[in-house]
């Protein structure tokens, strides 16, 4: 007996589940030869305004969290992918570099602290301490390609921020969401629009929960514009850098972008 097949609608993630937009409007996702894969959602500004609120309330719990845990959580993504590779329609040494980027940021998640924090030297009989913290929401204006995705995005949760990504390849955007609901990570951590850039980032940039911006999937003058909007409660903002190397290694300088370093005195001696 012959059946029809059930096309997938690659769907949000918003705060650990997976909605359709609310304005129910799709969009279709072609193949390189330009054949019709499937619909994804086309997220609005609403969409934009309920991953905030799901990236703000998940933010103290993951922030509270050891950094030895985020590293085990970022590890368990790590085995879920390598698990699900075949599943992104990718050449598999891709899928792989994604891996392996993951488990490059795991194992920082529990050592970055002690790198960028300092015992200073004071006069006076004080011991003062430099510690970084997690910033608060992140907006990423994410790149194409799978790497590219979780390079932004594993080193924004691995100091212990939460992110609100767009996501221009719904695909494999989606398909790594599928991956993260499935590897400890509480909803709301990551959250994961599709649809058009253009539409969501002023949102975006301007909303005033978000603390931070990374602009690194962003273009031209539209980078300028949302680092204008950002402008207008003191986010931290990374700008968009044309020559980078994905495949190659990641720099700690993505860590240390959307932390705040917190000093901490206290009396010693008599």
């Amino acid at each position: 007996m012959s059946r029809l097949s059930v096309r997938k609608t690659y769907k949000l993630y918003i705060g650990g589940a997976f909605p359709r937009s609310e304005s129910g409007r799709t969009y279709p996702v072609t193949d390189a030869e330009g054949a019709f894969v499937a619909n994804a959602a086309r997220a609005s500004r609403k969409d934009v305004r309920d991953a905030v609120v799901a990236a703000s309330r998940a933010f103290s719990g993951w922030a509270g969290r050891t950094g030895y845990n985020r590293g085990q959580i970022l590890y368990r993504a790590a085995e879920m992918l390598e698990a699900r590779r075949e599943e992104f329609g990718l050449p598999l040494d891709e899928v792989d570099a994604a891996v392996d980027r993951f488990v490059w940021y795991a194992g920082w998640a529990d050592k970055y602290a002690q790198v960028v924090g300092a015992t200073n030297p004071v006069s006076g009989p004080y011991l003062n301490l430099s510690t970084p913290e997690p910033t608060g929401v992140v907006g990423v204006l994410a790149p194409s390609g799978l790497l590219g995705l979780v390079s932004v995005i594993a080193p924004v949760i691995t100091t212990g921020n939460t992110c609100v990504v767009v996501a221009p390849d719904a695909v494999e955007a989606i398909t790594l969401a599928e991956v993260l609901a499935t590897s400890d990570l509480p909803g709301g951590v990551v959250n994961v629009l599709t649809g058009q850039a253009a539409e969501l980032g002023s949102w975006l940039a301007s909303h005033e929960e978000v603390r931070g911006l990374d602009l690194t999937g962003a273009e031209g003058e539209q980078a300028v514009e949302w680092e204008g909007l950002a402008a207008a409660n003191l986010k931290r903002v990374r700008r968009p850098d044309p020559a980078e190397d994905w495949p190659a290694e990641p720099a700690l300088a993505r860590l240390t972008t959307f932390v705040e370093t917190k000093t901490v005195w206290h009396p010693i001696g008599v």
